[in-house]
């Protein structure tokens, strides 16, 4: 059974990847696919592909359901004790190849679906599984699962706010400022911002500070940005600081004309609850 396990592995890896947006989360979920397979009944399960792609389907849509209702951040955290050892665990390399299959954009318009939304989609229109082994998994009809797809195909086919060379641009804007912060390189980090660009922080006092002018800006950061990396934020490119999992501040970037115009710094947990982030591969 095991080895018939296996041979499954990374096709419902894959399909959990699609689902919820995070090799690790993904791993987990296939993990406890595997659990419940060696404490079922196995002369009960006929057709093993079907039943494992089932009960993988309702793992992911119950995290998506407890993350919607949490609005947990896709953070890395202390793995369990059980899984520090596996080969299976996080790998950045892997991830990003996961990503670069799935596309960034992608990625970013499949978490603004609800999750009933995303798993009709997910599983039809990427893996192909019919509406009727579907609506039991999203425990609606045939028929108001078909709604569920169309209706994720829209948000899909409509969502082109960001595309993804717009994606890419952000990106390697935001990488440049956070790799001369980090370097305290102030020539380059003046080189990418906009002259009258403001930079709001809430973190000292309850209402934000702001500092203004790309000279001033530049000279606050340079040398202080040892803890981000980059992240979606709201479907944009911004950055956080999560060291050790724990989540200290998201950093929002306004862009325009390809240079950065506006730097909001949050760490107030109310208003970070309202952000809906990514973590992006390196």
């Amino acid at each position: 059974m095991e080895e018939q396990f296996e041979s499954y592995r990374s096709h419902l890896q894959a399909m959990a990847y699609r689902m919820l947006g995070s090799l690790t989360e993904a791993e987990d979920a296939v993990q406890e696919t595997w659990l419940r397979l060696y404490r079922s009944d196995k002369s009960e399960i006929e057709n093993l592909g079907g039943w494992l792609t089932t009960v993988t389907s309702r793992i992911c849509l119950d995290m998506l359901r407890s993350r919607k209702a949490r609005r947990e951040e896709f953070m890395d955290e202390s793995l369990p004790e059980n899984y520090a050892n596996s080969e299976d665990r996080y790998n950045p390399e892997q991830e990003a190849l996961l990503a670069d299959s799935v596309g960034l954009a992608l990625l970013v318009v499949l978490d603004r679906l609800n999750p009933a939304e995303r798993m009709a989609f997910v599983l039809h229109d990427i893996f192909a599984v019919p509406f009727s082994e579907i609506a039991p998994i999203v425990g609606k009809s045939e028929l108001a699962t078909r709604k569920l797809a169309s209706r994720a195909r829209q948000k899909v086919r409509g969502k082109e706010t960001h595309s993804q060379a717009d994606l890419d641009r952000q990106r390697k804007l935001v990488d440049a400022f956070l790799a001369a912060a980090y370097a305290g390189d102030f020539d380059s980090l003046v080189a990418v911002l906009d002259p009258d660009v403001v930079l709001r922080d809430d973190r000292e006092t309850d209402i934000r500070t702001e500092t203004r002018g790309a000279f001033v800006l530049a000279k606050k950061v340079a040398g202080r940005a040892k803890a981000a990396q980059v992240a979606l934020v709201d479907g944009c490119i911004g950055a956080i600081a999560a060291p050790g999992g724990k989540l200290l501040y998201v950093i929002q970037f306004t862009i325009k004309d390809g240079k950065i115009t506006e730097v909001d710094l949050i760490s107030n947990s109310a208003r970070l609850e309202q952000l809906d982030l990514t973590i992006l591969s390196v």
